[in-house]
């Protein structure tokens, strides 16, 4: 394609509490998949955080960046399915294939990493989101907004309208690929529920995804499939533990089903087969991620 090649994204630090400061602008947590668009000539790739190719996953997501008016750049941004109103939901991301009427898919941009041949990871955020701002006009491709307001106004409208959290980035801030530093922070806002471990499924012999599930009238439902947040640090920890637990019989009274979970897609009986279903007691651990 170009010399322009996946860079590992720069990751925010998960605090209790942010800093406030003019040193210090405030973006939404958007509750999405973690894109790096990368644009060469009429050629576009889409990378996952873990520089797995998504190109074709998200087509229509391509088909915009590819409007951009630049020859070649690097973004990073946030593949996310809002409603009508711009509220984000990650199950109906996972669902993005048979959006329900009102519902979209975005791409939210916040950071520029090159730009017509020049590196800008050492320039300052400031000076890398007024260029980004530039290049996606009348593209669909979004800008991630810098929040308005004090943090205290900010932290309250994001609670109040339910919405994933806030990141606080240091605006003189450079671009550190594949670190997570103290130049981006980031607070969780959005009520979560507790969900317990069910099943999982190998890839080889690394742990590739759970199936978690929640209680309702002392049945366990299946709530949906987890994969982002493990890393092969806690994948072999989890593992190791798992093994041990598994069961024959499938924990979920609601599986399998070809129908929508909770959260997200459902688990086919010819799924089934390739999850190790988990004993009773594989409900007490806690997640490590």
């Amino acid at each position: 394609m170009s010399d322009l090649k996946f860079l590992p994204p720069m990751l925010a630090t998960l605090v209790r509490t942010l800093p406030e400061g003019p040193e210090w602008e405030y973006e939404l947590k958007l509750d999405g998949y973690r894109l790096q668009a990368i644009k060469h000539g009429d050629q576009v790739r889409l990378y996952s955080r873990r520089g797995n190719d998504f190109t074709k996953k998200f087509a229509p997501i391509a088909a915009r960046v590819s409007k951009i008016k630049a020859s070649s750049f690097i973004l990073d941004g946030e593949a996310v399915a809002v409603d009508a109103e711009g509220k984000p939901s990650f199950q109906m991301l996972q669902n993005r294939s048979s959006l329900p009427p009102g519902w979209s898919l975005a791409y939210y941009c916040f950071d520029l990493l090159h730009l017509n041949g020049e590196d800008l990871k050492s320039r300052p955020l400031k000076e890398r989101c007024g260029l980004l701002e530039g290049i996606l006009r009348n593209s669909g491709v979004l800008l991630s907004q810098s929040l308005p307001g004090t943090l205290g106004q900010i932290m309250q409208a994001v609670k109040q309208h339910g919405l994933e959290g806030v990141i606080a980035k240091r605006v003189d801030s450079k671009y550190r690929a594949g670190e997570r530093g103290k130049d981006w922070l980031k607070l969780p806002l959005k009520p979560g529920q507790e969900l317990v471990l069910g099943a999982y499924r190998l890839d080889g012999k690394r742990l590739e995804l759970l199936l978690v599930g929640y209680f309702e009238n002392k049945k366990l439902l299946f709530a949906g499939k987890v994969h982002q947040g493990l890393n092969p640090t806690n994948r072999r920890a989890l593992l190791k533990t798992l093994q041990p637990l598994s069961v024959g019989k499938c924990p979920f009274a609601n599986l399998p089903t070809s129908k929508t979970g909770h959260w997200g897609e459902g688990v086919t009986a010819e799924e089934m087969g390739d999850y190790a279903r988990l004993h009773e007691s594989a409900r007490r651990i806690r997640p490590v991620w």
